[in-house]
């Protein structure tokens, strides 16, 4: 039997925040599996180091467009360094828990983090994080947990 979704979940799925993107981004990261299905993009401005404004666009899941939401509220008004530190456990936390075969959703959205601060940095200081390339795998996220 499934394990259920929480309360957190099931309202950051049906009234998520911060949805949309910025025009004029600071930086802007691209994450996702096609195979899978979930695609994030995440889109910052920063201003003296600080996260003002943060907005995603999903594709995937509910526990993906949860996930993401959630994101962007535990970054918005943090600085670069307190929101790279933001890991994918403290998402799944922060929605009360997500089931086991859908905790890749959590992964990603701390890969999206990651990657519109690594996009920032390389537009500002032209380096960026060093984060290793990921290579799409096949999936059965909803059959049983992820394999990445």
């Amino acid at each position: 039997m499934a394990e259920p979704y929480s309360l957190k979940v099931m309202e950051h799925f049906s009234n998520p925040r911060n949805v949309g993107e910025i025009e004029d981004a600071d930086g802007i990261g691209k994450v996702g599996n096609p195979v899978c299905g979930d695609i994030m993009n995440m889109y910052i401005k920063v201003k003296d180091n600080v996260i003002t404004d943060v907005k995603f666009k999903t594709f995937g899941c509910g526990a993906a467009i949860a996930t993401s939401s959630m994101a962007t509220e535990l970054i918005k008004g943090k600085t670069i360094e307190e929101a790279l530190a933001v890991t994918n456990k403290a998402v799944a936390e922060a929605l009360g828990g997500l089931p086991k075969v859908k905790m890749h959703c959590s992964v990603l959205a701390e890969e999206a983090i990651q990657s519109a601060i690594d996009d920032y940095l390389i537009k500002t200081t032209g380096k960026g994080l060093d984060l290793p390339k990921k290579e799409a795998k096949t999936c059965a996220c909803d059959a049983k947990e992820c394999s990445k």
